[in-house]
């Protein structure tokens, strides 16, 4: 379901020492971000355990637990700086929760409802057979696509 090899992560700088802290650490610096006690703390906690889905209230509460003394607003204009940084990818379900992504490679998701999670399709050749056209001055970004499940009755 995700995607890595060789220990380099796939959409991110690579992560060469093994060393998380100093990974973060490497990872902060190398788009530009100073690598504050609260980036490095949040970073650890985002990335140290591979690709997967959270939202702020998420992270938030894994910090409580693991004692970081951030607050909330914190977590969100960490969330905010990765993204844009390209650290993160923003996926939104509908337009109410705002997952963050660690894996920023191209995509799509499975949103499952019961549930509330977020799950990686592990289909690279998933594609729109048809796209509307594009007015004049803009050109797609990007193409979000979640497909959302729910248990059979």
């Amino acid at each position: 379901m995700h995607a890595e090899s060789d220990g380099v992560s796939l959409g991110r700088p690579a992560l060469l020492t093994g060393c998380p802290w100093h990974d973060v650490n490497e990872m902060l610096q190398s788009v530009g971000l100073r690598p504050t006690r609260q980036r490095m703390a949040l970073g650890w906690l985002l990335f140290g355990k591979g690709d997967r889905h959270l939202t702020a209230e998420m992270l938030y509460e894994e910090a409580t637990h693991a004692k970081v003394p951030v607050s909330l607003a914190t977590v969100y204009n960490t969330l905010n700086q990765l993204t844009e940084a390209g650290l993160l990818r923003q996926v939104s379900v509908d337009g109410t929760k705002t997952y963050f992504d660690t894996n920023v490679t191209s995509h799509h998701h499975y949103y499952l409802e019961g549930s509330h999670e977020l799950v990686d399709i592990d289909d690279p050749q998933l594609v729109l057979q048809k796209m509307p056209e594009v007015p004049d001055g803009y050109e797609i970004s990007r193409i979000d696509m979640v497909v959302r499940l729910r248990k059979k009755r």
